[in-house]
């Protein structure tokens, strides 16, 4: 879905591109809507045919006349469901098309662009897009596009009453036509601004009830009440200007369209006088009149709304369709597995907002190798594990993976070979065992089972419907102990060549931390393992211990000979054994 980011100044394109990929279906609405409304200003010619049949007297030829205007009444009635049927598939089918694209464009965004937006503005966006892609196709089919076929049929009937006001018909209908289009366009900022405050006011509502826990913790109602008020007030504000902007639009048109009618019937009627017109053209021209200005009023006021929905696409648009900043490179390869060896080479790395983590960085792991990372805060520990999964693309240097390039292979292989037990863990709101077949859709119930009873999920028998039970928003029903080892599980599962740890056991107690210490024995046996960890006891067996500080490796190497130097590692090691201290007395 890269092509898609072409679209994001072009709102207009963007519409086209749903349209064209249902050209039967859009044809056959258009060519249905486009018969009928010919039909119903027919019709009004068939009034004047009747009208003048009655006056001549002529009995026999007033059936003829009764049953053309019947033909032509029945035709545009039925014309316009037809099209309705049609449309209630084609427009809904575009809705289900660009949601599924905009989903898929989403999806495949950096982390950085979701941790820079709210994640309630963006599934609104994504919503607000295809409800303004609805009622867009709607208006102009059932608002915009039939009173501009209806005043060109009326002008075309008004030549067979008098050429000179039919012309005049055409001049005037040109220029206010025009004068609506251009008024329109000149409001557009105040469209765009309402679009923006509205989209505005779902990401604070969503950000509020995804974090009512916080809310309720530090008692915060009255200031989100009176923090939402604000957005709530500033989307009015700009939706009343919006509104009365179009209003004056409308009104324009009423004075514009009132004065037109008035003179088209008062003209007919001295064509009567003078004896230049029957009584079916006076009949014509007040039918015709009538139907000129409820078209051009309902174009009116279509016209207005469909550019209040038009701006909140296009905002929408520009917000969604953001080209992605991580692409696979054209001639990216699958990876090839070869045990899992990793290589940073002289990397530098700085995050979009400019703040520098690695320069000039290089570190080498071996295939099988379980290596720590331990360091203060702000070290570029969880920047490490973000780089090897390619979350960011780094500035210089490589970051290799069995020998490959991970910005040459293809994202999707590359996040294959990686299982990861991350700190904050993330949960849909499915079942247990839907959370852990995550880490591989096609693995049996049975595989689910043994990985989970591998990571010690015991406490699955205790819950209200086991395997089945809905865990809740981001696991909200578990513990966070719970949701820790459901995730080890989801690694087991995964049986990627190499694991990262980011706080594997952070949230367990002692007793649990001692049951996943040999579950994850189980996992790292023959991986390549890399582990985060505060507790340093988590990594006391492994075979590196790495020291990151500002982003540079400080010391390195096993262990028992790191405890035997002076150094950060043995200071973090006398901290963490004064403190078990102080908790046991």
């Amino acid at each position: 879905m890269a092509e898609l980011a072409a679209y994001a100044t072009s709102p207009l394109a963007f519409i086209f591109r749903y349209i064209r990929l249902r050209p039967v279906s859009h044809g056959a609405i258009l060519a249905a809507v486009l018969a009928a409304v010919v039909c119903s200003v027919c019709t009004q010619y068939g009034v004047k045919f009747l009208v003048d049949t009655l006056s001549s007297g002529a009995s026999a030829a007033a059936w003829t006349a009764f049953l053309v205007l019947g033909a032509l009444i029945a035709a545009d009635n039925l014309l316009w469901r037809i099209a309705a049927w049609i449309a209630n598939y084609a427009f809904v089918g575009v809705t289900g098309d660009l949601r599924r694209d905009l989903f898929s464009h989403l999806m495949g965004h950096s982390p950085s662009y979701f941790s820079e937006r709210l994640p309630g503005m963006l599934t609104s966006r994504v919503t607000a897009t295809s409800n303004a892609m609805f009622t867009a196709e709607n208006m102009f089919m059932w608002n915009v596009l039939p009173p501009c076929v209806a005043t060109v049929a009326a002008i075309a009937l008004v030549l067979t009453i008098s050429v000179p006001m039919a012309a005049t018909l055409m001049a005037i209908a040109g220029i206010m036509v025009f004068a609506m289009f251009r008024l329109a366009a000149a409001g557009r900022p105040l469209h765009h601004d309402f679009a923006w405050k509205a989209a505005a006011v779902d990401g604070e509502m969503i950000d509020v009830v995804s974090n009512m826990s916080l809310v309720r913790a530090f008692g915060g109602f009255l200031r989100e009440h009176r923090r939402f008020d604000a957005t709530i007030n500033r989307e009015m504000t700009a939706r009343q200007r919006s509104l009365f902007y179009l209003e004056k639009l409308r009104i324009f048109h009423a004075l514009v369209t009132i004065v037109l009618t008035l003179g088209l019937v008062a003209w007919a009627i001295m064509l009567w006088q003078r004896g230049d017109a029957t009584t079916g053209d006076v009949v014509l021209a007040c039918t015709l009149a009538l139907s000129v200005l409820n078209a051009t009023r309902d174009l009116a006021v279509a016209l207005v709304d469909i550019t209040q929905h038009v701006a909140r696409l296009s905002e929408a648009v520009a917000t969604l369709l953001v080209p992605h900043e991580l692409r696979d490179d054209p001639h990216a390869e699958p990876l090839v597995r070869r045990g899992a060896s990793v290589k940073f080479e002289h990397v530098d790395f700085t995050y979009p907002d400019g703040q520098r983590i690695f320069q000039d960085f290089s570190l080498s792991i071996l295939p099988g190798e379980r290596v720590g990372l331990v360091g203060h805060s702000g070290g570029g520990k969880s920047t490490l594990f973000a780089l090897l999964q390619r979350f960011y693309d780094v500035q210089n240097g490589q970051v290799l993976l069995d020998g490959q390039n991970i910005a040459r292979v293809t994202q999707e292989s590359l996040r294959a070979a990686i299982g990861i037990v991350p700190q904050d863990i993330s949960m849909f709101h499915r079942s247990v065992m839907e959370n852990i077949r995550y880490g591989r859709p096609e693995a049996s119930d049975d595989e689910i089972m043994q990985a989970a009873f591998a990571a010690r999920c015991d406490f699955i028998e205790q819950l209200p419907q086991g395997m089945r039970t809905i865990v809740g928003e981001r696991g909200v029903r578990l513990s966070g102990g719970q949701r820790q080892r459901i995730a080890i599980a989801r690694a087991f599962l995964k049986d990627a060549p190499l694991v990262l740890l980011d706080e594997a056991t952070s949230a367990l107690d002692t007793e649990s931390e001692e049951a996943i210490r040999e579950a994850l024995t189980h996992l790292m046996n023959r991986r390549t393992v890399i582990a985060i960890a505060h507790r340093l006891s988590t990594v006391r067996n492994f075979d590196r211990i790495v020291v990151l500080q500002t982003g540079r490796v400080v010391q390195d190497g096993p262990p028992d000979v790191l405890m035997r130097r002076e150094g950060i590692y043995r200071q973090l090691v006398q901290r963490e054994m004064d403190r078990l201290a102080q908790q046991a007395a």
